[in-house]
């Protein structure tokens, strides 16, 4: 996405740039949907009351296409839920054209993880949460001849690998993949999406314990974003060991060819 400069700032964003953003991710949303063979009929979101969800979420609302949120919670931190609740009200208050389902998933999970309790992981359970939620959204999609959005940004699909494979890394569009967490972050505050979601610690939600971002990752998203962008930044190399530990996601899957 190229997006035209101005000098407009306000506290140092560059409103137009966000706003430039804005309009080419909701026209290249329109596009697809209006050339795919597939001819989707809605566009389906899982909101988690983080920054990506929400502003993804947001322009898939302002394409004027049918939007289902989801909220999906599976032993949900109170606030982070409380979060994904309030988000889907500002939606549906601000477009016609939102639908928001809260589907609890603790009995499915609870059963998920109970058949599986030999093969206890919480590593494995946790990643299951986001593959769970993942089934729940291609089945609501397929339910509306729709399409799963995907909510990633740039730094964590393609710089450090930071999403669960076939869960949050399986949609059929990404329409921020492309964009850093601080432009995600400008693009959140030109959308109006609520300061109190701008402003909370990034999460994956995945965790009983509320561990955020960060504190998995080891390094922030500002941090990260440099050291991407300048192999000179002095943690190049903690980013590279994270990207590199990763690289099977980002990677196509390995495939035996035979020369025939």
């Amino acid at each position: 996405m190229k997006l035209l400069r101005h000098d407009l700032k306000r506290g140092g964003v560059l409103i137009m740039e966000a706003k430039n953003r804005a309009k080419i991710i909701t026209d290249w949303i329109n596009n697809y949907c209006e050339t795919t063979s597939f001819s989707p009929k809605a566009l389906v979101v899982g909101i988690s009351g983080g920054i990506d969800s929400s502003v993804v979420s947001t322009l898939c609302a302002n394409t004027g296409r049918k939007t289902i949120v989801l909220t999906m919670p599976i032993k949900q931190i109170k606030s982070q839920h409380d979060l994904s609740l309030k988000h889907a009200k500002w939606l549906k208050d601000k477009f016609k054209n939102v639908e928001h389902h809260l589907i609890e998933m603790d009995k499915i999970f609870g059963s998920f993880s109970q058949v599986l309790n030999n093969f206890d992981n919480e590593h494995g359970f946790a990643n299951s949460r986001a593959r769970l939620r993942m089934a729940t959204l291609y089945q609501v999609a397929a339910a509306n001849s729709g399409i799963v959005v995907g909510t990633g940004n740039k730094v964590e699909d393609f710089g450090v690998g930071f999403y669960t494979k076939y869960g949050d890394g399986g949609v059929d569009i990404s329409p921020i993949a492309d964009c850093t967490k601080t432009q995600v972050w400008e693009l959140g505050k030109y959308l109006g999406v609520s300061k109190e979601i701008i402003d909370s610690q990034p999460t994956d939600g995945l965790w009983d314990d509320g561990r955020n971002d960060v504190q998995q990752l080891g390094m922030s998203y500002k941090d990260l974003e440099k050291a991407m962008e300048n192999k000179d930044d002095p943690n190049y190399q903690k980013y590279l060991k994270i990207r590199e530990k990763n690289l099977h996601k980002m990677n196509p899957i390995p495939v035996c060819k035979f020369n025939e």
